[in-house]
C-alpha cells in the first residue's frame, strides 16, 4: 500500500482506520476523508503479540517519520476475549454469592438440552466448586436491607484467593440491581487487595439471578486478558492516535470501558 501523505494535517479530518485481528490475518481498512478513498490490506497476525501487527500495519500506512505525528481515529475489533472464553484460557476467577446461592452457576436453569436424560453431563462451569464462596447478606425483593454483608468473612477470603492465584472475582448478590451498595462495598475491598472485580450490579443490573451471575462471571473471566492486551496495544500506539474498541452489537466503546466490561 502506498504511504499516505496528507497535505495539511492541521486542516483536515484525521484518517479513519478499521483494524480487525483474526487468528491468521489482521485486516486493515483505511478511509481518507480528503478524497473519500478506501484502501484495504491484510497482514499475518502475531498470535503472541497481536499489537505488533497493528504497529506494522500503521507503519505501512504512514512513513516512519509521520507515524507519531498524524492524528488517526482507529476502531479496533478483536477476538481476544472470545478466544479466551472458548479455549478456557481466561483468568483464574472466584465467585461470591449471597449465602445459600453459591451453586447458582452449577444449577443453572431448567431449560437444558436433554431434560429427561439422567446420565446427561452438564457443561463444566467456568468457576470450579472450590472457588465459589458465599457471604451472609440479604436484600429483599423491594430493595430493603435485611442483613448487612459480612465483610469480615470477605476479608478472610483474600489470603485464600492469593494462595489459589485468583486474579479476578465475580460478585452476584440477590437483588443487587435494586440495592447495589453491598456489592459495591465488597468490590471496593477486593480491588484494594489487587483483584479484578466484576459486580453484577455494574455489569448487568437486571433481575434473574442466574443470567446476571453467569454474565458477570464471563466478564470477570475474560476482562483481565483483555485488559493486558489493550494496555500493550495502547503503549505501542503513538499518543496522537485515538483508539476505540468495536462491540459485537456494531457500536464502539473506549478502551477504559472495554477493559472492565470485556463481556
Amino acid at each position: 500500500m502506498t504511504p499516505i501523505h496528507p497535505e495539511s494535517p492541521q486542516k483536515i479530518s484525521p484518517l479513519r482506520i478499521g483494524i480487525d485481528i483474526g487468528g491468521t490475518f489482521t485486516d486493515f481498512v483505511v478511509y481518507n476523508p480528503v478524497d473519500g478513498q478506501i484502501n484495504c490490506f491484510k497482514m499475518l497476525s502475531s498470535p503472541n503479540n497481536p499489537a505488533e501487527t497493528v504497529i506494522k500495519g500503521l507503519e505501512r500506512i504512514f512513513p516512519e517519520s509521520e507515524l507519531g505525528n498524524q492524528s488517526t481515529q482507529i476502531i479496533h475489533g478483536s477476538t481476544v476475549a472470545t478466544n479466551a472464553l472458548l479455549e478456557r484460557k481466561g483468568a483464574v476467577t472466584a465467585f461470591i454469592a449471597t449465602k445459600g446461592f453459591g451453586d447458582i452457576l452449577q444449577i443453572g436453569r431448567q431449560n437444558r438440552p436433554e431434560l429427561y436424560n439422567f446420565s446427561f453431563t452438564p457443561p463444566e462451569s467456568l468457576i470450579p466448586a472450590d472457588l465459589r464462596f458465599e457471604i451472609d447478606e440479604r436484600v429483599n425483593a423491594q430493595g430493603e436491607v435485611l442483613i448487612q454483608p459480612d465483610l469480615d468473612r470477605a476479608q478472610a477470603l483474600i489470603p485464600v484467593f492469593k494462595a489459589r492465584q485468583v486474579e479476578a472475582v465475580a460478585i452476584c448478590f440477590l437483588f443487587s440491581f435494586l440495592h447495589p451498595a453491598h456489592e459495591q462495598n465488597l468490590a471496593q475491598l477486593l480491588r484494594k487487595a489487587g483483584f479484578h472485580v466484576s459486580g453484577s450490579s455494574e455489569i448487568l443490573p437486571e433481575y434473574r439471578e442466574y443470567e446476571r451471575a453467569s454474565t458477570t462471571t464471563v466478564n470477570a473471566y475474560v476482562s483481565p486478558i483483555l485488559d493486558r492486551y489493550l494496555q500493550r496495544l495502547e503503549e505501542s500506539l503513538p499518543a496522537v492516535h485515538s483508539l476505540r474498541i468495536m462491540q459485537s452489537n456494531g457500536g464502539n466503546i473506549s478502551t477504559q470501558e472495554a477493559r472492565s466490561h470485556g463481556v
